[in-house]
């Protein structure tokens, strides 16, 4: 997995499964592009970046995304690179996030800490 970075640490403790999406964009981050698609801007914060003219933003994809809090913290697919780099997110492996998605249901018992 890869867990938070400096600054954005994964909340620790135990959470239920709030949400199931398999196609889930965020809401806070991801990039900002043209009408054709082209990407502009990359890995942007909707909360402190605007648009600039002729774009709009795109949420960063989540796949196989169970959220954990209300303030958007979950687990999904992600990229790993063996240490904490997300914004708090628990990032897994395809074959990881697939697995907890299929068995996982909403009320779903998740303990996160330092295992």
């Amino acid at each position: 997995i890869s867990s938070g970075r400096s600054g954005h640490e994964t909340p620790r403790g135990h959470f239920n499964v709030m949400e199931k999406d398999p196609n889930h964009h965020s809401s806070l981050y991801g990039d900002f592009v043209d009408g054709s698609g082209r990407t502009v801007r990359a890995g942007v914060s909707a909360r402190s970046q605007s648009a600039p003219s002729g774009t709009h933003f795109a949420g960063a994809s989540m796949k196989w995304f169970l959220r954990l809090t209300g303030e958007g913290v979950g687990m999904h697919i992600g990229i790993l690179p063996g240490y904490p780099a997300s914004h708090g997110c628990i990032r897994e492996s395809v074959d990881g996030a697939k697995l907890f998605y299929d068995h996982a249901k909403v009320g779903t018992s998740v303990d996160v800490g330092d295992y």
